[in-house]
């Protein structure tokens, strides 16, 4: 069974991609102000070190004897810089180990003079070593690293995740700011779909274009609202306007046709007409229902007792006693009555003429699916998904169909109204079953 592609709220994916952005500038932006602080900082870095090879080689220079040792006590006291006489057998380790050193040492020896040493560390005591001579006299100036120490991977790494942090959050604030106007605009519609047409939306929101959907969606739920209250007011004058003439043509027929046969086919014609009228009725109604518990049993036994032709159809049911769904009654029982009648005009067996149905359930989690089989011929696989269709009949190898073709788009409506499912598939043995998914109480 191959899964689909997992669907992300626009929420999250407007704050993925806004967040992938402005990191994605945040790290070219620290590339970029690396490479530009480094040249600045190696040529500031030599002219510092260079600054103090130049003064302690002038403070030495007009020295006599017998002060130099006072000026090196001083200058090692209040700077922390050393200036130790260079031996010939000291041992030293270059400076240069990286791009950022090595540039450092060429600005160094463009200050100096070609013959300066520059080291990290003279027999084993680290730190920044630079030799230079004062008179033919070979020296050490040993200075701290840190002057000339680029920007630690510590500092970058709490600048970048201050940014980070800032960008999360304003990521967030955008993207929540980009999904409300659509998250209000969903919201509505899913209110409407439910059938409640007095949803509005702002129409004084800043944005030109959020404000025109509003304003188009205000007038077509206002459209609506119209549309349902004439619908509303033509279902009331149906049953009157069509019921009425039928009555008189079933009492026109009892007292005017003698023939015993023709006056039983002009009624059974009439009732024809008056079971369509309830369909279309059943179908058209509105979508409000009044969710509650419902004793599943009682309520099928009830249908089963309210059947037109009981001698065509024998149900068997076999759901538990306390067994309870949250449904509407009344739409829960014309569901039913609406399989049972399906089954009883498509699935009779040829020779006894009597169709067998069987009414089951199985618990899943937090739901009870219904089982409704029948022992008929079933239906192509192909055909499957029509069923639910408005006005659309079966294979007429099941049966001569006399109905209106809303039986099953009945049932599928009701059970969208109820937030439950309809699901219909062939048994393996035979015949049609129609699962019905009802949330469980319990």
């Amino acid at each position: 069974m191959t899964r689909g592609p997992i669907a992300l709220s626009l929420f999250w994916r407007t704050f993925i991609l806004l967040a992938l952005l402005l990191a994605g500038g945040i790290f070219a932006w620290v590339q970029t102000l690396r490479a530009l602080e480094f040249e600045p900082r190696a040529v500031q870095a030599a002219q510092e070190i260079a600054s103090l090879v130049n003064l302690s080689r002038a403070a030495l220079r007009y020295s006599d004897p017998i002060d130099r040792v006072a000026v090196v006590k001083t200058m090692s006291d209040q700077e922390a810089i050393k200036v130790l006489p260079r031996e010939p057998g000291d041992t030293w380790e270059p400076f240069a180990v990286d791009r950022f050193t090595r540039r450092v040492g060429n600005e160094l020896r463009s200050r100096l003079d070609q013959y300066s040493i520059l080291a990290r560390s003279v027999n084993g005591q680290p730190g920044l070593w630079v030799g230079f001579t004062i008179e033919n006299d070979p020296y050490w100036l040993q200075a701290e690293p840190t002057r000339i120490q680029t920007l630690t991977p510590g500092t970058w790494f709490v600048w970048v995740g201050i940014a980070l942090g800032a960008t999360l959050l304003g990521s967030v604030a955008i993207a929540r700011l980009i999904n409300r106007p659509l998250q209000e605009l969903s919201f509505a519609a899913s209110r409407i779909r439910e059938g409640e047409f007095d949803s509005r939306l702002d129409e004084d929101t800043m944005t030109h274009e959020i404000r025109q959907v509003n304003m188009g969606f205000n007038r077509m739920a206002r459209e609506l609202a119209k549309i349902e209250e004439d619908r509303a007011v033509m279902l009331a004058g149906i049953s009157h306007d069509l019921r009425t003439p039928l009555a008189r043509l079933r009492l026109e027929a009892e007292m005017s046709v003698d023939d015993e046969e023709a006056r039983r086919n002009m009624a059974s014609d009439i009732d024809q007409l008056d079971a369509i009228i309830d369909k279309f009725m059943d179908y058209a109604r509105p979508g409000e229902t009044r969710l509650e518990p419902v004793a599943l049993a009682a309520l099928v036994e009830r249908e089963i007792a309210a059947l037109r032709e009981p001698a065509e159809i024998r149900i068997e049911s076999k759901l538990a006693i306390d067994l309870m769904v949250l449904a509407d009654e009344t739409e829960l029982g014309r569901v039913f009555g609406n399989l049972f009648e399906n089954a009883r005009r498509y699935a009779r067996d040829a020779d006894t003429g009597i169709a067998r149905v069987e009414v089951g359930y199985t618990r899943e989690g937090p739901w009870v699916v219904v089982s409704v089989r029948d022992h008929g011929p079933g239906v192509p696989p192909a055909r499957l998904s029509q069923l639910t269709t408005p006005f659309y009949r079966g294979d007429t190898a099941r049966t001569a169909a006399t109905g209106a073709g809303l039986g099953l788009a009945i049932v599928d409506k009701s059970m969208q109204r109820m937030g439950g499912t309809l699901e219909l598939g062939n048994a393996v043995d035979g015949g049609l079953v129609a699962r019905l998914r009802l949330r469980r109480v319990p």
